[in-house]
């Protein structure tokens, strides 16, 4: 018979190292801590709040230790508007370029111009009140699971309002949950909706990824799910609908699980856009050979390098994010078995992530 599996953590991933990545508020201020093994420096650029183009500060992050650079701000504030670029050294597998503007990937609200890599990090506030609506907890063998599409379940409804066709709020609309329930569903498993992009070689063919699977970031909720006006206001409201949306199902009995996509990202393979991970630290984000070509065992261009414990946190963080803050209840992980890759690129279903 095999020994049980350990249920200890991984002592790595619990490293106080990775403690608070992101952006954390406090008075005066807030501070930002980004990870990047190999950068030669980072910069934090923040700017105007009504003009996306228009910087008006570039502050010079420290190492402080455990490849984490840190910088504390009072520009950073909810509803703050930032980026951060970095520079290093040119080796192979190492794509620093100090002009590239690049998400924090801690980021929980993201906002957008007019260009495909035009992205930027948004500090939000993530108060909510839960009204002390709490997760149903509902036994496995009592569960019964509809997996959809936000978009897709509400946007030909009769009952729902045509502002809330496709939306989180439609989705918990009563007239929906009556459809639930009239079905016998327990739980919704959603389709992604972490912040997604469309494939550049859609774009020239002029088609849009209906389906998610394309993570840009793993902290943002997909903002254009939204009701329009929401996505007026900004992403302190689209985080606010979508929590509102799982407390209405809460109330209702009903869970909310989410399909996530860990194991690649919208950077796509080497040539691809340069939006984040890609340019804090190529080589350690990416599974690569020595010469930096990508190991691509999800067929999307590359894969997620959760060998390094700096990303198999991220994908922790993001997964307690969306547990605790946003009251997720349960998950299901697209191409898992990436997740459970060893430096070798091995699977083992020893890996600490899982």
């Amino acid at each position: 018979m095999s020994p049980a599996p350990s249920t200890a953590p991984a002592p790595a991933l619990s490293s106080p190292a990775f403690d608070d990545l992101g952006v954390t508020l406090h008075d005066g201020g807030g501070t930002l801590r980004v990870w990047s093994e190999d950068a030669d420096a980072i910069e934090l650029v923040v700017f105007d709040d009504a003009d996306l183009d228009w910087s008006i500060a570039d502050i010079p992050l420290e190492p402080v230790g455990d490849g984490v650079w840190s910088v504390s701000s009072d520009l950073l504030r909810p509803g703050a508007r930032y980026a951060v670029r970095a520079d290093g050294p040119r080796t192979p597998g190492a794509t620093f370029n100090r002009g590239t503007l690049l998400i924090e990937p801690y980021s929980r609200g993201l906002a957008t111009g007019d260009g495909y890599e035009d992205w930027r990090s948004v500090v939000v506030d993530r108060s909510f009140d839960w009204g002390g609506v709490t997760k149903p907890l509902t036994p496995m063998d009592r569960t019964v699971i509809y997996e959809g599409h936000v978009k897709g379940l509400s946007k030909r409804h009769p009952g729902v309002p045509p502002a809330l066709h496709g939306t989180y709020a439609g989705l918990a609309h009563p007239a929906m949950i009556e459809h639930y329930q009239q079905l016998g569903v327990t739980a919704l498993q959603l389709l992604p909706i972490h912040a997604f992009a469309t494939e550049p070689r859609l774009l020239q063919h002029g088609l849009a990824n209906y389906w998610g699977y394309n993570s840009l970031n793993f902290f943002t909720p997909h903002a254009a799910y939204a009701t329009e006006e929401n996505r007026r206001r900004g992403p302190d409201a689209v985080l606010r609908e979508v929590k509102g949306m799982v407390k209405l199902l809460h109330e209702a009995g009903i869970e909310v699980i989410l399909d996530v996509v860990y194991n690649h990202t919208s950077e796509e393979g080497l040539g691809g856009p340069r939006t984040s991970l890609r340019g804090l630290d190529n080589r350690h984000y990416y599974r690569q050979q020595d010469d930096g070509t990508y190991i691509d065992v999800t067929g999307c261009g590359n894969s997620l390098n959760t060998a390094t414990d700096a990303a198999a946190r991220l994908v922790l963080d993001s997964l307690r994010y969306w547990a605790q803050d946003v009251q997720i209840d349960g998950f299901r992980f697209d191409l898992a078995a990436t997740l459970g890759r060893d430096a070798a690129h091995a699977f083992t279903p020893d890996h600490p992530l899982l």
